[in-house]
């Protein structure tokens, strides 16, 4: 508990602190954000946010972590500069789709088989139990690959991929915490701290965007976080008091937001016909503001909804992993239900 606290403040200081250094270094270059067909913002914006979340991050990390019980935390570091570098250079150049998604796999290689993140057991799901060596590696890098782009694409209204990995980061934090992994649990205090402190200036009105640099390192990190939990809890004593043994539920239920959206606009664009990596405002965040909230309620609502997801997969952990995925799909697919009736909704309330 001692090193969760200073990892917290470090982070929250540094990027409290650098945040309105980074503005104003945008304003001059003019590293914009201009708003275009598909933006949600009406102002030019600064977008070099995420320099702010990765230095906070990072020195939280380095100067709190207990290196004698993380062997990995070499490889993890060096997955964050990397995909650091990658969110950068496509904030400022831009870089192509394929070289960003190529730059991704190297990192959840890097993380798969040297710092050890990997899928090693289906609990039973579909009758998988123990995955072989290979089956255990590609499914471990596709995961940390869908999980950084699914936060890259929420990140679409002021606060929500910020709100969205704050919440993840408090949840598997303590998790860790009550386990005894206390390496972990720093790693996600770390982040929470640089996020909090972002969401200061991030906030309607926005002063500032994370861009790229900061919704692929908060992927990145929530990608780590939620893979090591469900290992961590499918690898405890059943005796210890904090196993669950629903993870892969409760992992689900934290990261709903971002997966549900990534999931339904693609499937929404190949039943169109359209390219599922064509850029439309289809998100779920979109079709809230079109029914007429601001990006403060439509990002409060979703959260609301995340943090619902996140009650009952504890409440009802006891159930089982497989009654815990019912209800999570039967939660999910109401919330469906809801988006689609909107616009009628919407119809029906301007007449």
């Amino acid at each position: 508990m001692y090193a969760l606290v200073p990892c917290f403040v470090t982070a929250f200081a540094i990027t409290y602190a650098i945040i309105p250094l980074i503005i104003e270094f945008a304003k001059e270059r003019r590293f914009y954000d201009r708003p275009n067909e598909r933006s949600s913002h009406l102002e030019p914006t600064p977008f070099l946010g995420g320099v702010g979340i990765f230095a906070g991050t990072v020195c939280g990390i380095m100067l709190w972590t207990p290196v004698d019980g993380f062997s990995g935390l070499q490889y993890i570091l060096a997955a964050f500069v990397l995909i650091f570098l990658i969110g950068i250079l496509d904030d400022l150049l831009p870089i192509s789709p394929g070289k960003k998604l190529g730059g991704q796999f190297l990192v959840a290689i890097i993380l798969s088989y040297k710092a050890g993140v990997r899928i090693s057991s289906f609990y039973g799901f579909l009758g998988i139990h123990e995955l072989s060596q290979p089956a255990s590696f590609i499914l471990s890098i596709i995961t940390i690959v869908g999980i950084i782009n699914a936060f890259n694409l929420i990140d679409g209204i002021n606060g929500l991929a910020g709100s969205v990995g704050l919440l993840a980061c408090i949840v598997f934090g303590v998790c860790f915490f009550l386990v005894g992994v206390p390496a972990l649990a720093v790693v996600a205090f770390s982040l929470a701290g640089a996020i909090l402190a972002f969401l200061r200036y991030n906030l309607t009105p926005a002063k500032i965007f994370m861009g790229d640099t900061g919704s692929l390192l908060i992927g990145t990190v929530c990608a780590i976080l939620s893979i090591t939990f469900i290992e961590t809890n499918y690898k405890l004593s059943p005796d210890n008091p904090f196993v669950w043994g629903a993870a892969p539920a409760i992992a689900l239920a934290v990261l709903i937001l971002p997966l549900y959206d990534t999931l339904s606009v693609f499937m929404r664009r190949i039943v169109r016909g359209r390219s599922p990596f064509a850029p439309d405002k289809t998100h779920i965040h979109h079709q809230l503001l079109s029914f007429g909230l601001n990006h403060t309620q439509s990002t409060g609502v979703l959260i609301a909804v995340n943090l619902l997801f996140i009650a009952v997969a504890f409440g009802f952990n006891r159930l089982g992993l497989f009654e815990v995925l019912k209800l999570e799909f039967a939660m999910a697919f109401l919330f469906s239900l809801v988006l689609i009736l909107l616009p009628r909704l919407n119809v029906r309330r301007k007449k």
